[in-house]
């Protein structure tokens, strides 16, 4: 869940494919994935797994699906909400309403069904940009290219977004940075265990060009020119451990000094041809992976980059095209990477598509239907319990100095939360939406996309945006913000659900609350100030103070081996499991302040206490089963750790869990007090 800025806890023939869209009995209405004391395996001692105990009956109950590479309780719920999308797109097929948005829902997810015109096109909707491709004929061409595609959401070469300057919060920046891989990471291209991987990415970028037409053998040698090339931009690429701190990827300079410093790069020629020839200065993220770019982009001919250019037009389109070529493209992506069998069936590959593209739209219509306002009034309760925790442990933390303290405290109060969904939607009316054209569809609303951001280019910050669309199962902290923020997606069970008892409750959404809450001060968090600038307000005695017991996470968390040969990367995941820790530990604290404000509360519900169902319901929300390959990308590219460490790691660190459950030390569960962390 939780990124850095925002730190993350997946016509003739009209009728005829509409129909194949509608729920059938293989779509009935999944279960409400509550808590449960049925999930537990009680023939495992506490002391000894804890994970198995809480959900060991769940996991054995619960094979994962063969269009799924990974199934937990997220999955349970988001799978729920899927259901509920596809009842609002079956009944957006029908509206009569031009250019509402459910009409631009409707029409897209038409587009999305209907395979018969997407077989007639076939890979005509790529010819077009092909063409420009081949006609290339220097690099000056091939930056005003490339801004277009960028435009058009065509990944390549390098990344770029608008996002608030994180050392001026209150203003839009432009920022690129490293990119323009295939592959999910660049230890693929380089580290000695990812062979295999590499060997399937090429056969795949043959089939792909073979698809265009080409014959196998030239497929061939241009699969072996792609994999060259993109090796050479990973190998000039920051790994992702390192691009975790702030402040090593912030480089404000002039857009003049980076077109002097690059000037192969030709940055103000792409600047121009994305519509931003005027702006003074821009973020830099990695100069370093600039300056290799620059260096490619002398010595390769443009030939290779033409290659290179047709393969990632080609990769970006292929989810929207014919059969055969999202076919090979899942083959590769879904199966090789993420060992994931089949394909999720076309409608819920389209609902995710609209979710992706207009999902505001989709998700105005979500909660018109599914978020009551009672929901949002009881979620800021419990936000408005757990702030209150957690700024007494700011006031009382006895490592920290009274100067640092001062400033936490003055951050903490500027700190805010979004609860549900936007109060005001985005406005897609200038967005065409045709039932006929799929790819369209999606280049169009990513060029809306685009230009909505490029505008705000140097202009104050909309703090009231949202990154997540309201069926997201999912929250994030924004640190140039200072807030958290939860989609209505996640405010069911089993994370909120008013049937259960407090402890439940606390357990889970509780812990994800104190969980964003901690982001804010985690070690990315803790170098944002006040305003959301990207500022040191730590004494040197505080900063060390606070390394040293997050060391303690790093270590602990790099002992968990979650396949045979590979841990957990404990600094990759540091962030994450710091909030872990954090929100556990503060949840728990706010249940006991609950439950002691109402005794009445305190009793025991199937035979456990409040705080046995609070460590179960914590344990429960992270159960999961996951596909092997899935596993090892998720350990390489993922800052959160592996579900069964997320369920452990955080309680082992607090003696209260230990109580709970009357382990003694010496049992497998018990880590020594002297390695325990506890940071906030």
């Amino acid at each position: 869940m939780f990124e850095l800025k925002r730190s993350m806890l997946w016509l003739a023939s009209a009728v005829t494919l509409l129909v194949s869209g509608k729920s059938s009995a293989a779509d009935a209405e999944p279960a409400v994935p509550r808590f449960s004391l049925q999930y537990m395996d009680r023939s495992v001692d506490p002391g000894t797994d804890f994970y198995h105990y809480a959900a060991g009956t769940w996991l054995k109950q619960n094979p994962i699906p063969a269009d799924k590479s990974r199934w937990g309780g997220f999955s349970e719920l988001q799978q729920r909400n899927w259901f509920l999308l596809h009842q609002i797109l079956d009944a957006a097929t029908n509206s009569p309403t031009s250019n509402s948005i459910v009409q631009k829902v409707g029409d897209f997810y038409r587009s999305a069904l209907d395979t018969q015109r997407r077989e007639e096109l076939g890979l005509k909707p790529l010819y077009d940009d092909l063409d420009r491709i081949n006609s290339l004929n220097s690099s000056s061409n091939l930056l005003e290219l490339l801004a277009d595609f960028h435009g058009r959401g065509i990944g390549a070469m390098f990344s770029d977004e608008v996002t608030p300057d994180e050392k001026n919060s209150g203003v839009y920046a432009y920022e690129i940075g490293q990119g323009g891989l295939g592959l999910p990471d660049r230890d693929y291209y380089l580290k000695d265990e990812f062979a295999k991987q590499r060997t399937a990415y090429s056969n795949h970028i043959v089939k792909m060009f073979q698809l265009l037409g080409e014959l196998q053998a030239d497929a061939e040698i241009r699969a072996a020119r792609v994999l060259d090339l993109e090796t050479e931009l990973a190998k000039i690429s920051k790994a992702r451990v390192d691009l975790r701190d702030p402040i090593a990827n912030y480089h404000k300079m002039t857009a003049d000094s980076v077109a002097t410093n690059y000037p192969d790069f030709q940055l103000n020629l792409y600047l121009a041809s994305a519509g931003l020839g005027a702006i003074p200065d821009l973020v830099v993220g990695q100069p370093e992976f600039l300056a290799g770019l620059d260096k490619l982009l002398r010595e390769r001919p443009l030939d290779d980059w033409k290659v290179y250019l047709r393969w990632h037009l080609l990769h970006a389109s292929a989810p929207y095209l014919n059969d055969a070529t999202e076919t090979e493209n899942f083959a590769f992506y879904g199966t090789v990477l993420s060992g994931q069998p089949a394909m999720e069936p076309r409608w819920q590959r389209a609902a995710r598509v609209i979710d992706g593209s207009i999902g505001e739209a989709l998700g105005q219509l979500y909660v018109e239907k599914n978020f009551p306002p009672v929901a949002r009034m009881r979620m800021n309760e419990l936000v408005e319990n757990l702030k209150t925790v957690f700024e007494d442990r700011l006031r009382k933390a006895d490592w920290m100095t009274e100067g640092t303290r001062a400033k936490a405290l003055a951050k903490f109060a500027r700190f805010t939360q979004k609860i549900g969904h936007p109060d005001k939607f985005r406005d897609y009316s200038t967005v065409v939406v045709r039932p006929d054209d799929y790819l369209g569809n999606v280049l169009r609303a990513n060029i809306f996309e685009t230009r909505r951001e490029l505008a705000r280019v140097g202009k104050p910050v909309d703090r009231t945006e949202w990154h997540m669309t309201p069926p997201t199962v999912n929250a994030y902290f924004n640190a140039v913000q200072n807030e958290i923020v939860f989609p209505a997606g996640i405010l069911q069970p089993p994370f909120f659900d008013a049937t259960m008892d407090d402890a439940v409750n606390y357990g889970a959404i509780g812990a994800v609350i104190g969980h964003e809450i901690t982001h804010g001060y985690d070690d990315q968090g803790r170098k944002f100030d006040a305003d959301g600038n990207l500022q040191d307000w730590w004494t040197d005695a505080d900063a060390i103070n606070f390394e040293a017991r997050a060391q303690k996470v790093v270590d602990q968390y790099n002992g968990y081996e979650a396949l045979p040969g590979m841990h957990v990367n404990g600094r990759l995941t540091l962030g994450e499991n710091i909030a872990d820790l954090g929100g556990l530990s503060v949840a728990y604290e706010a249940m006991e302040r609950a439950l002691a404000k109402n005794p009445a509360k305190r009793k025991n519900i199937g035979g456990f206490t409040p705080e046995q169902r609070f460590f179960l319901s914590f344990a429960q929300i992270w159960r999961i089963n996951i596909r092997d390959a899935d596993a090892v990308r998720l350990l390489t590219v993922d800052v959160h750790s592996p579900g069964q460490f997320r369920a452990i790691g955080p309680s082992v660190n607090m003696q209260e869990f230990y109580s709970a459950f009357a382990i003694k030390e010496g049992a497998p569960m018990w880590r020594p007090v002297e390695l325990r962390a506890k940071i906030w």
